[in-house]
């Protein structure tokens, strides 16, 4: 008996210790620096994105947040940087699915998988649109469709252009095959200039990629055609073009690519918490706001972290099977 009632009050007293210990945590972090890793060298968007947010999330933490570049294997190594540091918050990594969730499906040497992170907050989603060559004989999705139907009936396949085997716009490529019925040939880049440059000079047939500023300057001179953005909705900015639901053949080919900050899993909550609330407040900061608009990104819609939890648990599953119907393998 008196075993038993030694054992409930270490019980107790350790559950005492984990709910001060999740308590001092809240009040005091973070009290040094915190990391922002970017998974890409500095100059790009990735990197325009973290020196946009890195000075007001610094003042909502009462710390400095220090942007840190670190490429290569399509984000990995910077990831991988993250889960080898303590779980304790001090390293946020910005990142999205084709990091997270697409890498680890398509490259073979990247050993974590999307459940080592959790989604602490969405910070801004791009655009995607489908851009085709400029003498495409097709102006809106289903003049492509009727178009590419024909064409491979004749056996001569419509090309379209990606940044890479496993990157998110091979997958959507491959799904619009697979969803139309319609035979399409993958062309793979290293990166999205040599695939506008094909896509400009009439090599590659379509490109689904993120909206830009730059692309529409490409439209307006002729070099390419947008045929379609692939939003429910047309949204302001882009009004001129057609949301992807208002074609017959494709209405469900709705998608964007989001960017958000994560944490190694087993981050403390109240770590969690704290780091939510200042990442939510800093999307109400007018700078950030503008700055995103700026670069053709929409401003995320600030989500619960139970909410965030279902968003990307979803969005794991939902790409898995995209790279299982298309037989995906790791190289």
């Amino acid at each position: 008996m008196q075993t038993s009632r030694l054992l409930k009050r270490l019980i107790a007293a350790s559950l005492t210790g984990l709910v001060l210990t999740q308590g001092t945590l809240a009040q005091t972090f973070p009290t040094k620096p915190v990391s922002l890793m970017v998974p890409y060298p500095a100059g790009g968007l990735s990197d325009v994105l973290a020196r946009l947010v890195n000075v007001p999330l610094a003042k909502h933490l009462n710390q400095p947040v220090i942007v840190e570049n670190l490429g290569g294997v399509s984000g990995a190594i910077a990831a991988q940087k993250v889960l080898s540091s303590p779980s304790d918050g001090y390293y946020l990594f910005q990142g999205s699915p084709n990091e997270l969730i697409l890498s680890p499906l398509a490259n073979a040497a990247v050993k974590f998988k999307s459940e080592d992170f959790r989604l602490v907050q969405m910070i801004g989603a791009a655009q995607m649109a489908i851009y085709a060559r400029p003498n495409l004989p097709a102006n809106t999705v289903d003049e492509l469709l009727t178009y590419a139907r024909k064409e491979a009936a004749a056996g001569k396949p419509l090309t379209y252009a990606s940044v890479g085997p496993g990157s998110f716009y091979h997958l959507l490529g491959e799904q619009l095959s697979k969803v139309t019925g319609i035979p399409m040939t993958h062309v793979p880049y290293k990166g999205g200039a040599p695939a506008n440059q094909d896509l400009i000079g009439g090599q590659v047939d379509i490109f689904i990629t993120v909206y830009g500023k730059s692309y529409q300057q490409l439209a307006d001179s002729g070099k390419i055609k947008i045929l379609a953005m692939l939003n429910k909705e047309r949204l302001e900015g882009v009004k001129q073009y057609q949301a992807i639901t208002e074609s017959k053949q494709l209405k469900n080919f709705d998608f964007n690519i989001w960017t958000g900050y994560f944490v190694k899993k087993d981050t403390p909550e109240a770590v969690v918490q704290t780091l939510h609330k200042a990442i939510t407040e800093t999307l109400n900061d007018s700078g950030v706001r503008n700055g995103l608009d700026l670069n053709s990104l929409l401003v995320a819609k600030p989500l619960s972290l139970s909410e965030l939890s279902k968003v990307y648990t979803e969005g794991t599953a939902q790409f898995r099977g995209i790279a299982k119907s298309i037989n995906l393998q790791p190289q």
